[in-house]
């Protein structure tokens, strides 16, 4: 059962930067919400759109920070003036539901052990180019076959206990960039014991529209390369989300294919019979995926998201092998700086 205050609980945390009109929809489902959270408090992150004065129109506590910063610091920010129970994360360009606030409160009665909790975008994004589509779409499948017994944050659509989440110092301020602040907190709280629920049925709308460069930028820079350090910092490896048993050999299986199509065409076509059990190999290890995309937009739509989804492969295991350099690298010369610092 849900407390008869429980719409005193919850403190709305929205960080915005040139929200446009994806904000204002974020803005307007979170009127309708039923029932209403105590705050919603709307951290201005150097905006120069006027996002800020959208967000006082809709009644928002408003926070202004004069220069972009990373969003870890301006979610801070808003828990700091938060006075509800639970901090609700929900990014700018996100429409919540109308039941919304009455189910994350539900799921925190339900479990009270619960540190935290993260919801997952749904099956109908906002933008209708196939980039769009397919990136959500993929977002989705993959919180809908995960563990509901999370190992990481998502500050999406992620609420947490305020007093847990002063407990843990917040979000990581050292992201300048949209990047892995809230993956970064999921892993501190699982090493203190907390426990983190995927509540697979509180789905959100995304709105954002996806381009080619936009995904590899994000991807590449804002993903892999930080995740990768993040991973190897903590030697944390979990079998869940995008680092499944499946995605790792699919990694290797896409460089193998790439491999033997170059050196067929520059060498041997004879090469080209391996290729072929490879092929079906990498559409075995993701027949799930695969069908769930033709099950949502049919046939051509699979094919191209296929082809996506291989170059995806690509270029993280790029991205990993780039991070794990880079790494390497930043260890190898703190430990020369020391060993130099010992030696004067």
């Amino acid at each position: 059962m849900i407390t008869p205050n429980f719409q005193q609980d919850i403190s709305i945390i929205i960080p915005v930067h040139n929200g446009g009109d994806s904000f204002k929809r974020c803005l307007m489902a979170v009127e309708k919400l039923n029932p209403q959270p105590r705050e919603v408090i709307v951290v201005a992150n150097g905006d120069t759109d006027g996002s800020w004065n959208v967000a006082k129109q809709f009644g928002a506590t408003v926070v202004r920070l004069p220069e972009a910063t990373g969003p870890g610091i301006a979610r801070n920010m808003g828990a700091k003036i938060a006075r509800g129970k639970y901090l609700f994360f929900i990014d700018a360009d996100v429409e919540v539901q109308v039941t919304t606030i009455a189910g994350v409160i539900d799921i925190f009665n339900q479990y009270s052990c619960l540190a935290a909790l993260i919801g997952s975008y749904d099956d109908s994004p906002g933008a209708t180019n196939f980039l769009s589509q397919y990136r959500n779409l993929l977002h989705h499948y993959t919180h809908q076959i995960s563990c509901e017994n999370a190992s990481t944050f998502w500050a999406g659509c992620g609420a947490i206990k305020r007093d847990i989440f002063s407990a843990m110092g917040g979000f990581n301020e050292q992201y300048l960039k949209p990047c892995i602040e809230d993956i970064e907190l999921g892993i501190r709280l699982k090493q203190s014991g907390y426990d983190i629920r995927l509540c697979k049925e509180l789905q959100v709308k995304h709105l954002k529209r996806w381009d080619a460069l936009s995904i590899l930028k994000t991807d590449i820079f804002y993903r892999a390369l930080p995740w990768t350090s993040l991973i190897l910092e903590h030697r944390q490896f979990n079998n869940d989300l995008n680092l499944k048993l499946e995605n790792r050999l699919s990694v290797v299986l896409i460089y193998f294919l790439v491999f033997l199509t170059i050196v067929s065409i520059c060498y041997s076509l004879q090469v080209l019979w391996v290729i072929l059990p490879i092929t079906i190999g990498l559409i075995w290890l993701n027949a799930s995926l695969y069908r769930f995309f033709y099950s949502k937009r049919g046939l051509i739509f699979s094919i191209k998201a296929i082809l996506w989804h291989w170059l995806y492969y690509l270029y993280s295991g790029l991205g990993f092998c780039l991070g794990l350099l880079w790494y390497q690298r930043y260890h190898f010369k703190l430990f020369r700086t020391i060993v130099q610092e010992k030696l004067s």
